[in-house]
């Protein structure tokens, strides 16, 4: 039709070629949205909503906050394959030094992540996975688990006994203990090197991009998009990855704003004004008592 949108033969029934996507219902012109998303895609390190916001002359930084969300809400492809072969696992927490924090697996107000990473048999590290954890017990860690590596694979853990039954789900286990390879005067750092790595690159991607000021509420889409550079890391064009980004666009749901904020503010309701009355609402309600205005 004249108006971009495409309109039933049978019902009338107008509808646009956007809807059902991502870019639904959205204010923002779609060649303003192809430029976030190819400066989101090429971009080595990524970019932030202040970053995108200067880019493209976006005048409220909510607009830009809001693109950068939704981009990284479609990232995680359904029915994606899980890692297999060798995969290293581990656990580790991000957030900022706390003061008097016993260390160890302390949550204190740090935020608890698992991370899977594929070992390659020749050498270097293949794809990785990293999900928000609850807590570090038995359930969370074989849930995460499950939901990342595909049976029969070799699983890689330390020695912390949430992973002692790993071996009873249908994978081969193999635990490295700390413990022991500090009486034998080896790095422990060195039992777990994939997982290490990717963890290390995370924490210097969230500091180094965002300055670190990443919620708990935000933290699993902030990882979602370290592990879709990571996994894409020797594509061979930026224009492949840009492509990809669209593709996931396209086939995602649309994503609301009251969504993607942790605390959305509820909506505001109007009273309905009565009908039938001589005098306008704003006259029957009773006098606002402004004591100034008398004289004393």
């Amino acid at each position: 039709m004249a108006d971009g949108r495409h309109k039933c033969g049978a019902c009338g029934t107008r509808i646009a070629v956007t809807a059902g996507t991502l870019f639904d219902r959205r204010r923002t012109p779609l060649t303003v949205w192809f430029a976030a998303c190819w400066m989101f895609a090429v971009q080595k390190n990524g970019i932030s909503a202040q970053g995108l916001q200067r880019g493209l002359g976006i005048g409220s930084y909510p607009t830009a906050w809001a693109m950068l969300h939704r981009l990284r809400s479609v990232l995680v492809r359904p029915g994606r394959e899980r890692l297999a072969g060798v995969v290293e696992v581990d656990e580790a927490f991000i957030g900022g030094h706390e003061p008097g924090l016993a260390g160890g697996r302390a949550r204190g107000k740090k935020t608890l992540v698992g991370v899977a990473v594929e070992v390659l048999e020749t050498e270097g590290f293949g794809r990785a996975r990293m999900a928000v954890l609850k807590n570090a017990t038995a359930p969370s860690l074989e849930h995460f688990v499950l939901d990342n590596v595909e049976p029969g694979s070799l699983v890689i853990t330390d020695g912390w006994a949430g992973y002692w039954r790993i071996d009873q789900l249908g994978y081969a286990h193999e635990a490295r203990s700390q413990l022991a390879a500090r009486a034998r005067g080896e790095d422990p750092g060195a039992l777990l090197p994939a997982v290490h790595r990717v963890i290390s690159l995370a924490k210097r991607w969230l500091l180094s991009t965002h300055q670190g000021s990443v919620g708990d509420a935000h933290l699993q889409a902030y990882l979602n998009e370290f592990i879709f550079r990571f996994n894409r890391r020797k594509a061979s064009s930026p224009g492949l990855v840009f492509f990809r980004v669209l593709q996931l666009a396209v086939a995602h749901a649309p994503v609301r704003y009251r969504g993607l904020v942790a605390e959305p503010w509820p909506k505001a309701t109007h009273p309905i004004p009565p009908t039938g009355g001589e005098h306008t609402p704003s006259l029957e309600f009773p006098a606002v008592s402004r004591p100034w205005r008398t004289s004393s």
